[in-house]
């Protein structure tokens, strides 16, 4: 094929022969967010760009290097969704969710293609695809705890076992902004030494220079201060009622300190569940990821409400989850005989095999017809490539 024609980089397409894992997936999240009470919301892929660098944060590599902005033609800058959760905030305060008419916490799930501009690999691409779900409404450790087993309850249901849940807690404003003091005057010692990420970081949002990759960066974040020793009492409360919570539906868990997620609108809980399969190596492979953000619906002009959501890509499940093992099967493969007849003759038959196909798929039979002059015995072999459970001949 010509090059010009090819799919662009970075979005491939997803044939037949795999979308049965794909139909699992979703199939399987849909069951669950029904158990919870979950209902389903569908967005714009588009937007206008504030909603997320506003929200996302300016600090965070999504907004920085990796989101597909374009002026349309009426010179608004408009953004392909990079993530799910502005959307869904967005959408809760323009078609005033909030009210008191709809109950609280509004629970709702989405699913669909999301873009960054990065680097494809194995398991991602700048188109991938994310199942994700919000609760919005209400403040409460133990809904935290409700949508990380919701998260842990699809993954069981998709038959994978092997996971570890990581914890954290970025406390509420008062403790973020006592520790983003204390970053500060510590990073700012080594700032000649930061990679150039961190040190804009360090202006703009030093906690995400804990996230940071780089391996110098990595030797000074070892010994940086803990955000625990920030907490105030409130935020300290909190976190250890979401670990009760959590002891009480019999998850395991991991505190991990360094855990900040690479978005900016986090408060509080932020988890990430992770999972151990061949086919992500050796090591566990984060999922799922998720946290509390309890500003964002002001930033959009609503109340002060605060939510929980979690995403996870479909794409890297694909890689591990089995389609299920049914097979499928067509009920009937309808023949038609052409040899020796005219082209009316050939159109009539065609016409009948057309009408005995509606009255059997009225009736909530599968049915594939043959519409092409050829002979009976490949018409056959098709059927049975097929696994047509009744062949019927027209002629």
């Amino acid at each position: 094929m010509d090059e010009k024609f090819k799919s662009v980089r970075g979005m491939e397409d997803i044939l037949p022969g795999t979308t049965s894992v794909w139909q699992r997936i979703e199939g399987t999240a849909r069951e669950v967010f029904a158990r919870y009470n979950y209902a389903e919301m569908r967005t714009p892929m588009v937007e206008k760009t504030d909603v997320f660098s506003r929200t996302s944060g300016d600090s965070s590599d999504i907004v920085t290097k990796q989101m597909y902005t374009f002026e349309d033609k009426g010179d608004r800058s408009i953004t392909l969704r990079p993530e799910g959760t502005a959307g869904i905030v967005r959408s809760f305060v323009e078609n005033k969710l909030f009210g008191p008419e709809h109950p609280k916490p509004v629970k709702v799930y989405y699913m669909g293609p999301m873009f960054r501009y990065e680097r494809p690999g194995a398991t991602h691409n700048r188109q991938f695809y994310q199942i994700g779900c919000e609760s919005i409404g209400a403040v409460s450790p133990q809904i935290d705890a409700e949508v990380i087993k919701l998260a842990l309850d699809i993954f069981h249901g998709l038959d994978i076992d092997d996971l570890r849940v990581e914890l954290n807690t970025l406390g509420d404003d008062e403790s973020r902004n006592a520790y983003r003091e204390t970053l500060v005057e510590y990073f700012a010692q080594f700032k000649d030494e930061l990679s150039s990420d961190s040190q804009r970081r360090l202006e703009q949002n030093p906690l995400r220079i804990l996230d940071s990759k780089d391996r110098g960066d990595q030797k000074i974040v070892a010994n940086a201060p803990k955000l625990e020793d920030s907490l105030n009492d409130r935020s300290k409360k909190y976190f250890h009622d979401l670990l009760q919570a959590l002891d009480i539906l019999g998850v395991d868990y991991v505190i991990d300190d360094r855990l900040v997620r690479g978005l900016d609108y986090y408060t509080d809980t932020v988890f990430e569940i992770q999972a151990k399969a061949p086919e992500f190596g050796d090591d566990y492979t984060t999922i799922c990821a998720g946290g509390r953000y309890n500003n964002m619906v002001q930033e959009f002009g609503g109340p002060e409400m605060g939510g929980v959501g979690f995403a996870f890509g479909e794409d890297r499940l694909a890689t591990v989850v089995q389609s299920e093992e049914t097979e499928d099967v067509l009920d009937y493969f309808i023949c038609t005989d052409t040899k020796g007849k005219s082209e009316d003759e050939i159109n009539t038959i065609f016409d009948q095999a057309l009408k005995k196909a509606e009255e059997l798929r009225d009736q909530g039979n599968s049915v594939e017809v043959n519409f092409q002059p050829r002979s009976m015995k490949s018409q056959k072999k098709e059927a049975f490539k097929l696994n047509s459970q009744n062949t019927i001949v027209i002629e």
